[in-house]
Formats: structure tokens, C-alpha cells, sequence
């Protein structure tokens, strides 16, 4: 019977967009709270954060998303009544489901169907260990310039510096580990654009034909590229 219903409750979210509910991927789910209010489907396109899809609740929580995709890339879920708090994931061809609740709309977002996604939180998890030790050592640093110690002050910006470099060769590390996937490019522009040009290098290296033609592997080539013309 339940099963029954879903198909139902599926189907009548189909008709209620019409032909925009055809792509390649599909993102359903349910936003635990909501009962009125228009969800919108959203990625970048060159620089422009665009709509691809979206879907007006009214009295039912659950929804469908839909887009075509060719390769893995960055999407937003967003809500009109939230629209500064955004859900992102790694939008890939397949269904992907997305739950949250209204009251944390962007923070309790749970996330599944997507491989990319699946690794993208996997490194920010461990990110985030070393942005909390970072700001220990800001914490702890303005400390030590607030009482005059010299010599602490140096000590904590060696280990800042350390710090940072461990970071650069963590997310290195599982670019190139996972480097037949969309989010290793990805993890290099967004969190190793200040890092050595070698460093950049390396993951490109070892990404696979396919990830080297998608989204994320052309523009980390393109901006390698950038880097040693201005080098010369």
C-alpha cells in the first residue's frame, strides 16, 4: 500500500511540471516542515547562478527536481523563503535524494545517490579538523601578541604555516586517490588554487580521460595553464 501511495504521490509531481520533469539527472526528496513555497533547482553557468528547474509545494513536502546533465558538476537547492541559506551537492546523471528541515534548511541537508557527493563530504569532514586547528592558532596567536611574546608568536605562525601545508598535501593525496571522479578537479580549484603550481600539476596528472574532459578537469587545466604564462 505504501508503495502504492509513493507512486502516486511520484507521479503527481511529474504532471504538476509538466515537460520540465525529463533530464538525465533527477533530484527527489522532502523537506521536513515545509508546506507552502517554491524550491528552485540551480548551477552555475559561466559565472551566473541560473535556475534549471523548479517547483511550487502546497501542502506537501516532498519534490522533484530534474535537469540534463553531461558530466558532474556543482547544483543548488533553493528554497524562495530561505534564499541566502543553499543546499549544495554534486549533481551526477541518476537519482539523487535530498532531506532536510525547514528550521535548518541548508545545515541538516542529508544527501545520497551521488558518488562525487559522497567523496566531496569525506574530504570536508577532515577540512574541517584542520580549519578548526587554524583558528586555535589564530586564537592563540593574537594571544600571544596581546602579551608581548615574541618568541610564541613565531613559534605559533611555524606551526600555522605547517599546518596549511599538511592541509595542501591532504587534499593532494585524495585528489589524486580519486582521481576518476569529478570532485578531484574540483577539490583542486576550490581549496588548492593558492598551493604550488606542482601540486596542481600532480592532480591533473592523475586524473582519468573522462575527468580530464568534464567540467571541473577542463577548468583545472585551464587555470594551470594561466598560471604558467604568467609564470613565464
Amino acid at each position: 500500500m505504501k508503495k502504492i501511495i509513493s507512486f502516486i504521490v511520484l507521479i503527481s509531481l511529474l504532471f504538476s511540471c509538466g515537460k520540465s520533469k525529463n533530464g538525465s539527472l533527477i533530484v527527489n526528496g522532502n523537506i521536513d516542515g515545509l508546506k507552502k513555497g517554491t524550491l528552485y533547482l540551480q548551477k552555475f553557468k559561466d559565472t551566473l547562478l541560473v535556475s534549471v528547474d523548479s517547483i511550487h509545494l502546497n501542502g506537501e513536502s516532498n519534490f522533484i527536481l530534474v535537469d540534463n546533465i553531461e558530466n558532474p558538476e556543482i547544483y543548488y537547492v533553493v528554497l524562495d523563503k530561505k534564499p541566502d541559506q543553499k543546499i549544495a551537492f554534486f549533481g551526477e546523471k541518476g537519482e539523487i535524494t535530498i532531506t532536510s528541515k525547514l528550521s535548518k534548511f541548508a545545515t541538516s541537508a542529508k544527501i545520497t545517490g551521488s558518488k562525487n557527493q559522497t567523496l566531496l563530504e569525506e574530504h570536508e569532514d577532515m577540512a574541517q579538523k584542520f580549519s578548526g586547528k587554524q583558528l586555535d592558532f589564530i586564537k592563540e596567536k593574537f594571544e600571544a601578541q596581546k602579551a608581548g611574546d615574541t618568541a610564541l608568536v613565531s613559534k605559533i605562525e611555524k606551526q600555522e604555516t605547517n599546518l596549511i601545508k599538511r592541509k595542501y598535501y591532504f587534499s593532494t593525496n585524495f585528489a589524486v586517490n580519486n582521481g576518476e571522479y569529478e570532485v578531484a578537479p574540483y577539490i583542486a580549484l576550490t581549496e588548492l588554487y593558492y598551493a604550488n603550481i606542482k601540486l596542481l600539476d600532480t592532480i591533473n596528472n592523475s586524473l582519468s580521460k573522462k575527468v580530464k574532459a568534464s567540467k571541473y578537469g577542463l577548468e583545472l587545466k585551464e587555470f594551470i595553464d594561466d598560471i604558467k604564462k604568467n609564470e613565464n
